[in-house]
């Protein structure tokens, strides 16, 4: 059976790490020449380096037929409403939402004018829709689900597909997971970022995921099952 990827030319933002190095080396592994960029690479909190890093990969690759954001800023846990600095916030919707959004953009149009039958991936998070107290991380997660949709709609007349993945608790990069968040976990373990790698491969791939675009697939071992109101057992 031939690889899932073979052909392909990838971006992947956030690769230095955690799930988008995962991510990166999933897509090679299946096939696809792979450029991961990270923060050396690209400050995406400034201005113009969105679009340059598009015009990079365009450059590296020649033709890019994949598109991945992983990036975002590191964080602390628990960072309450009236905690948040305005630097931290401006900081996190400019990876995250705008940087996202100005990429899928520029590569869009490239793709439109390639004719590349291309595919993109958010790496989104529960958060979009449960809020965590992190209110900068989940207000750019629920800002990346509806640009999922809205390119879904503008770029499926020309055969581009736009997804997301939304982990659950992945222990690493910017998340420290306390061991008995475990027993909250319908699988009763945490994922790996290789676990949440090998659907995004599933999804971006014409053999699994062909009828597959505008849409969000959950990988969190059912943590999203809990009960919060539920007493402890």
């Amino acid at each position: 059976m031939s690889q899932l990827l073979q052909g392909d030319t990838a971006l992947v933002t956030g690769a230095g790490g955690g799930i988008g190095r995962a991510l990166a080396a999933a897509l090679a592994a299946e096939g696809a020449a792979v450029f991961g960029a990270d923060l050396e690479d690209a400050d995406l909190s400034r201005p113009g380096e969105a679009v340059r890093l598009a015009g990079e990969a365009v450059r590296r690759l020649g033709a890019v037929s994949i598109f991945v954001h992983a990036a975002s800023p590191r964080r602390q846990e628990a960072q309450k409403a009236l905690q948040v600095g305005e630097a931290e916030w401006r900081e996190m919707l400019e990876v995250n939402l705008n940087a996202g959004f100005l990429i899928a953009q520029a590569l869009g149009r490239h793709m439109v004018e390639r004719a590349v039958k291309g595919r993109m991936l958010f790496v989104t998070s529960l958060h979009a829709w449960s809020p965590r107290n992190l209110p900068h991380y989940s207000a750019s997660k629920a800002g990346q689900t509806m640009v999922v949709k809205e390119l879904a709609r503008a770029l499926g007349r020309h055969g581009i597909r736009v997804n997301a993945v939304a982990p659950g608790a992945i222990p690493g990069g910017g998340f420290a997971a306390p061991q008995a968040l475990a027993d909250k976990i319908a699988l009763k373990r945490f994922g790996t970022p290789a676990e949440v790698a090998a659907m995004a491969v599933a999804v971006l791939s014409e053999r699994f995921g062909a009828y597959v675009t505008g849409s969000t697939v959950v990988v969190d071992g059912g943590i999203a099952l809990h009960n919060w109101i539920e007493p402890p057992r």
